[in-house]
């Protein structure tokens, strides 16, 4: 290794991410129960959360670089994204021994499996402008799929839905899939209609098929009348500015491109570059480290759910629904170097895995590995958080790394989720109850009853639970945090004279939206409103 250098950038506000379910806040001024529609977008309530995270950089410079010279990969790039901004990128090492040149930020590596969130993007793209639906059969695009031997007679045809999920049937095909890249169009053609072995039945199982992003590849330029590369660019790469970004490693300036390399018998052996072709879908893209930062910022931008400017260049309601698991695999349960137990459970979207731990509840993220080359991208969507990482050597393994430096991240305290929103009609409705809680009112408790409060316990015994809870505690005041699980649901604690009374409630699905559940106890002051943890205590 015989460089390093790395380089913040400003910080920026760019709105990401969905909060976390059960977060504390304080409400904003009621507005009424009429706009019981309005889910208001997650916020993060920490003013200091940036500058936090910004002070774990040169401890998460440390951790990156000394990767590189343990595992001896030639060159490397990394990049933290907040907010779907990039504000920190760090290079180390060389693009190309040979002319011992170093990685910066414009270096451009391969990175292979990757691609597959763009095919997905392209695929979208195509449905929400109404050309196909997910779960048309793929041979109606592919015509060289309608000859397919299926594995059973009650065999589901092969989709659109399928071949984006994993869920094909097709064998995993890893190692025979990064050697057909440089596939034509006809032989992928002839492949095709030979036949494809199947190792279980259409959407039933994950398995991981090369093939069969291949296949959406085709499905993207026989329905847009472009090719592949073309249509990526001109509706995706070109829109998003990622000007650095090709399929074509030849297309690639000489003193920008990364060399990749493999070690055999402890020495640098250079790979030679891997060409284009039908297979590109599943594997071709090539991209800079700001390049990525611009593409991963762009999948990050879509949360939180909200009102405002959709400008593409795929709606943002698609890009979540990329980030969604739509086929599961089975869950693990995996021991940390401390000894620690984690259950890990996920499985894939579109063009994207999806997982969740007992850390975090929802991470994306997806790797790159071909012959000379490995990537990986992986972001937080309740955190607004993102590390991407770029190497030149064969399937540079950065799973470990990233995971360490979430952890950094996390060790500052600015790692909180956004905080869940709610809507008027919870605001008002908690002010109401509030109110029943200090004195109970007829009138009052029948205008905020949904029609099944009374049949689930009858109003004169909640109006005598009240009664008892008063004689108990005294007078009561609202001023207490409000416990927020989404826009209709939530807890609050109300201070008393001797104690406190904790108070539950969930509006029904109506406009105007009403109690459908109601509970209030007595509880002690000195143990604290909160949520519970993602993983109970064994």
């Amino acid at each position: 290794m015989t460089r390093m250098g790395h380089r913040a950038l400003a910080w920026g506000t760019a709105l990401v991410t969905f909060g976390l379910a059960s977060a504390c806040t304080r409400p904003p001024e009621s507005t009424g129960a009429s706009a019981a529609a309005t889910v208001p977008a997650a916020q993060f309530t920490d003013p200091d959360r940036q500058d936090k995270l910004q002070s774990a950089l040169p401890a998460m410079d440390s951790l990156f670089t000394d990767f590189a010279t343990r595992g001896r990969v030639p060159g490397i790039a990394w990049g933290l994204l907040v907010d779907g901004e990039l504000v920190h990128l760090g290079t180390a090492g060389l693009r190309e021994l040979a002319g011992n040149t170093p990685v910066d930020s414009n270096t451009v590596f391969r990175i292979a499996s990757m691609t597959k969130s763009f095919t997905a993007v392209a695929i979208l793209q195509l449905r929400d402008a109404g050309k196909l639906s997910l779960d048309d059969p793929a041979e109606r695009y592919v015509p060289e799929l309608a000859g397919l031997g299926y594995p059973s007679d009650d065999s589901p045809r092969l989709t659109i839905r399928n071949l984006l999920s994993h869920a094909t049937g097709f064998p995993e095909d890893n190692p025979w899939g990064d050697r057909q890249l440089d596939a034509t169009d006809a032989q992928m053609s002839e492949m095709m209609r030979s036949g494809i072995p199947f190792s279980t039945a259409p959407g039933t199982a994950y398995e991981y098929s090369n093939y069969g992003f291949a296949i959406l590849g085709r499905v993207v330029a026989n329905l847009s009348g472009m090719s592949y590369p073309e249509y990526v660019r001109t509706n995706i790469l070109d829109r998003l500015g990622m000007t650095a970004t090709t399929l074509q490693a030849a297309d690639v300036p000489a003193d920008a491109l990364a060399h990749g390399y493999r070690l055999e018998d402890g020495n640098w052996v250079e790979e030679p570059s891997l060409p284009d072709g039908a297979f590109g879908p599943m594997g071709g893209m090539l991209t800079s480290i700001t390049d990525l930062g611009r593409y991963v910022g762009f999948l990050m931008s879509a949360w939180p759910p909200r009102d405002g400017a959709d400008t593409g260049p795929v709606r943002r309601s698609s890009l979540r629904e990329m980030q969604q698991i739509h086929r599961p695999r089975p869950a693990r349960v995996t021991i940390s170097a401390e000894g620690a137990t984690q259950l890990n459970a996920g499985g894939y979207g579109f063009g994207l895995g999806i997982s969740q731990s007992c850390a975090f509840g929802h991470v994306v993220a997806h790797s790159g590995g071909l012959p000379g080359f490995g990537s990986q991208m992986r972001w937080l969507p309740e955190y607004g958080v993102g590390i991407i990482a770029l190497g030149n050597l064969t399937y540079t393994g950065w799973g470990g790394v990233i995971s360490q430096a979430l952890d950094l991240l996390a060790a500052t305290g600015g790692m909180q989720p956004r905080l869940p929103q709610p809507s008027p009609a919870l605001v008002a409705s908690r002010e109401m109850v509030s109110r029943l809680v200090v004195e109970w009112n007829d009138g009052l408790a029948d205008s905020i009853a949904a029609m099944n409060l009374y049949l689930d316990e009858a109003k004169d015994r909640r109006r005598a639970q009240l009664d008892l809870l008063r004689q108990e505690t005294g007078s009561c005041r609202n001023d207490g945090v409000f416990l927020v699980e989404n826009a209709l649901r939530g807890r609050w604690r109300m201070a008393c004279d001797t104690g406190a009374v904790e108070v539950s409630m969930t509006l029904a699905p109506t406009i105007p939206a009403k109690v459908q559940y109601l509970d209030a106890r007595r509880v002690d002051p000195a143990v604290p409103l909160a949520a519970p943890p993602a993983c109970p205590a064994p």
